[in-house]
């Protein structure tokens, strides 16, 4: 006899919310006179570090060139500090969550 499944343990993923500022690169997509962007992004990871680690990598495979990522939290840290989150914004981070993902969410272009 098989023994009978155990319920899986809960996930320890966490969502948090990331400003990442990409200078330019062939091929990314900014606008042509623009000279960099901020993205905010959404992205899932056990720890900050390891969301950070993701949403480097996966914007490199998006042929974009990341330059520094200031870390803002989870949704609880944010609301701490009295931070108000609209409905989109939770919505984006809990399809972040549940896809396992990173989502950009706003994208500003620099300019000179």
């Amino acid at each position: 006899m098989s023994e009978p499944k155990k319920n899986k343990k809960p996930s320890r993923q966490q969502v948090f919310t990331l400003l990442v500022q990409i200078g330019r690169k062939d091929g990314d997509g900014l606008p042509d006179k623009a000279t960099g962007a901020a993205l905010m992004c959404f992205a899932s990871g056990i720890d900050e570090a390891e969301a950070v680690r993701e949403t480097v990598a996966i914007l490199k495979q998006a042929d974009t060139n990341p330059l520094d990522v200031t870390g803002y939290g989870t949704l609880e840290e944010r609301e701490a500090e009295g931070q108000e989150i609209d409905a989109e914004e939770r919505e984006l981070m809990q399809r972040a969550l549940e896809e396992n993902s990173v989502i950009v969410a706003q994208m500003t272009p620099f300019f000179d």
